[in-house]
């Protein structure tokens, strides 16, 4: 009778599909395919590596990853190696380790010696590397190389001498930017990576060439030499500049967001992060932060204390009464603020209460709601059409999963009034005018072109339908157009929670957003807004601010702010206070309070709390953030319209879209980004023929006439705008007057000075 030793491997059973095969001893099933060090990866097994990373393409350039593989004669790279029924393989072997020890060497060769002042170090992976597999003396006595730095820009710092030709950002920047910006230049020992032309990088995406050196070639220059890694602590927050709610680490130092990287959530963003949300913390810093409650006395403010200005904030709100008040909240704010704002618009029996700040139409009570289609799964798309936005600018990872789907096959459509640069391979694309985006896709060719009886098809509806006004019509056409194609609609939702705030209550029962400053109130809440640029008609709402009484809880006391406010309620951005968000996907998100709020800025929920208490409101009776969670319910409300659409017959058609850095409060501060080559000053842009035909030159400044205002604007030229249409790029002060219309006059525009004059 044989015995068996327990203590022995035992081979798994193999499910149909994958392979086994045996690392150091140990037995695996791992799908065929599979790459050595992907099976490696999933044991718990290490092996090291420098140019493979899991969302890039394999290169195997650097070598670092060799093992060996039972009956192959030389060492192989587990990161290109596919595994094989019966494979065995050995990481921690001499052939193995000196195999990885030679490439170390080779690799540290012409390394500078300057891990004491380099940025990376701490958080190094050659570093960390060179450690478990480096030689303690350099054999090399020669002369090492020196690259010239480039610069890349506001965001990312260089120091290329330090580069060992990983290619990691070369491939991120083809694969998943989609710019294909740097590459390797020159040959043999004298190869280095660059852009070719050495201007900036124009990603949307560029920090996250940072977060992938595995070197310091390339680091933040944001937070270059501001601390050590080890200096930080990281909490745990959410990206709150669109409805992606992308996973992050706010890295702090007492109390101050020195950088913010990605946290990993393949559901949401992966492992990357816009820039927006990357660098946005600068705004933090702003000089004009609200620091301090303060009261209007005459044209001027007083510094209060908070329950001196909690009275008058009351007293306001009492005396105006309920048909007669408006609550007017910033769509990023946070559930828990949004569930007790709509508690005290009952309490103080106002139907009148909208976050939906940026749109001109909602005549058919349109709501953020939830995607039907999860945003991973966009990737996987057969079809994907963008209907009236520029999304890259929008929301920049959402338009990587297009990318993703495009790179696997997908076909990519666009019904635009502008042809946008969205770094994918377009299949078909229509230049119409907002007017026309509805009878557009309504259009049999488009129809037929994006029609498929293979995988799914997602109608993308983006901000410049949503916040125009024609929108009401372009989401009934997209319905028609998703039917007729077999596919499903995803509207983006405009605001980092708008999704969560329509479930919260935080919509009217009496008038809209715009309704309520049409109609002017005696008395209105402005929550988290900056009001000389966030409002879909600027003019006429700062216009019924400033006739009322206005209480602010702002986090900035910005002109726009002090000029229509009677009381400001300093509170935190989201970085510095618990809140949760819901994303385009229905998910509540949480993130937990990190940076240190300024002076004597409270959370937003907690002066709410005092403010119901004030004003003798249901449900404020709790004390702690726990006990605010324990009152938190959805909110199911019947949602009341009456904005309309406003037709003219002008010149040109205008249509507006969302600034890429201009988005809110917080991104306009932040430095480095208003430095990014993507920002662009306010301008208008036309199509070369509707500008000779107008006689207007390119680079000339124009005053635009539009129905409810006017600006000044140096004209730019490109015939990827379509004829008859004028663009604007909305979040500046000079196209703000702009954001209500749907025409403007420029046959007669009267060009007043050449730019620059």
């Amino acid at each position: 009778m044989s015995t068996v030793n327990p203590a022995a491997p035992v081979a798994p059973v193999v499910p149909e599909g994958h392979v086994g095969i045996e690392i150091d001893g140990q037995h695996l099933a791992v799908p065929k395919g599979s790459m050595i060090i992907e099976a490696a990866d999933k044991a718990g097994i290490p092996i090291p590596r420098f140019c493979y990373h899991d969302k890039l393409s394999i290169a195997a350039n650097c070598r670092m990853c060799l093992v060996e593989v039972e009956k192959m004669p030389k060492p192989a790279p587990a990161c290109a190696t596919p595994v094989m029924d019966g494979m065995k393989v050995l990481t921690r072997s001499d052939k193995a380790l000196g195999s990885q020890r030679n490439v170390m060497e080779f690799l540290l060769v012409n390394h500078p010696l300057d891990c004491p002042i380099c940025d990376q170090g701490g958080e190094c992976e050659l570093q960390d590397v060179s450690m478990g597999y480096g030689r303690s003396v350099s054999r090399y006595v020669d002369r090492k190389r020196v690259v010239p730095d480039e610069d890349l820009g506001p965001l990312v710092a260089t120091e290329m001498t330090r580069c060992i030709q990983c290619t990691r950002c070369v491939r991120f920047t083809a694969e998943i930017a989609g710019t294909y910006e740097l590459g390797g230049m020159y040959r043999g020992e004298n190869l280095q990576i660059g852009t070719y032309d050495g201007k900036p990088l124009t990603t949307e995406l560029s920090g996250n060439v940072v977060d992938v050196c595995p070197v310091g070639a390339l680091t933040n220059k944001v937070f270059q030499f501001k601390a050590r890694p080890w200096e930080l602590t990281a909490k745990p927050s959410l990206g709150y500049h669109d409805a992606l709610g992308s996973n992050l680490y706010l890295h702090l130092r007492r109390g101050e967001v020195l950088r913010t990287v990605p946290r990993d959530n393949d559901d949401v963003n992966e492992s990357w992060l816009s820039d927006r949300d990357r660098y946005s913390h600068q705004g933090l810093q702003a000089a004009d932060r609200a620091q301090a409650p303060m009261i209007r006395e005459g044209d001027d403010f007083r510094v209060a204390s908070w329950d001196e200005a909690l009275t008058k904030a009351a007293e306001i709100l009492r005396d105006a009464g309920g048909e007669q008040s408006g609550f007017l909240v910033h769509p990023s704010t946070t559930n828990e603020e949004g569930a007790l704002l709509a508690r005290i618009a009952a309490q103080l029996g106002s139907g009148n209460i909208d976050h939906r700040i940026s749109q001109l139409d909602l005549s058919d009570a349109a709501t953020a709601e939830a995607s039907p289609v999860a945003i991973a799964s966009i990737a996987r798309a057969a079809r994907i059409v963008l209907v009236g936005t520029n999304l890259r600018a929008e929301m920049p990872l959402l338009l990587h999963r297009v990318r993703q789907a495009q790179r696997k096959g997908a076909k990519v459509f666009a019904v635009n009034p502008v042809e946008f640069d969205f770094s994918v391979p377009m299949s078909g694309i229509e230049l119409a005018p907002p007017s026309t985006i509805a009878t557009a896709l309504g259009d049999s060719a488009l129809i037929d072109a994006v029609k498929g009886a293979e995988g799914d098809t997602v109608v993308i509806v983006g901000g410049i339908a949503e916040n125009s006004a024609y929108a009401a019509a372009i989401r009934a056409a997209a319905l028609k157009f998703a039917d007729a194609v077999g596919g499903r609609v995803v509207r983006i939702p405009q605001g980092a929670n708008a999704v969560g705030l329509s479930r919260y209550g935080v919509l009217p029962t009496g008038d809209d957003a715009l309704a309520m400053t049409r109609k002017p109130r005696s008395a209105y809440v402005l929550y988290g807004i900056e009001p000389g640029l966030d409002f879909a008609d600027v003019a006429t709402t700062n216009s019924a601010l400033k006739a009322a009484k206005v209480v602010a809880f702002s986090q900035y006391a910005c002109r726009s702010t002090r000029a229509v406010a009677d009381v400001i309620l300093p509170i935190g951005v989201l970085p510095e206070i618990d809140g949760s968000l819901t994303n385009m996907d229905g998910e509540d998100q949480f993130a937990v309070a990190g940076a240190k709020l300024p002076n004597e800025a409270r959370p937003g929920w907690r002066v709410l709390r005092v403010l119901g208490e004030k004003l003798g409101a249901a449900g404020f009776d709790f004390t702690d953030w726990n006990g605010l969670q324990d009152q938190m319910q959805a909110t199911t409300v019947s949602v009341s319209s009456t904005s309309q659409p406003r037709i003219s017959d002008g010149a040109v058609e205008l249509a507006t879209s969302q600034a890429i850095y201009r988005s809110d409060a917080t991104v306009r501060r932040a430095q480095a980004l208003q430095e990014h080559p993507l920002n662009v000053e306010a301008g208008v842009v036309m199509h070369p023929e509707d500008a000779a035909a107008a006689g207007i030159a390119a680079g000339q400044v124009i005053r635009v006439q539009a129905e409810v205002g006017q600006a000044s604007l140096p004209v730019r030229l490109n015939a990827r705008v379509a004829k008859g249409v004028a663009w604007v790029e909305l979040g500046h002060g000079a196209t703000a007057a702009l954001a209500a219309s749907t025409h403007v006059n420029t046959a007669s525009a009267n060009p007043t000075a050449e730019a620059g004059a």
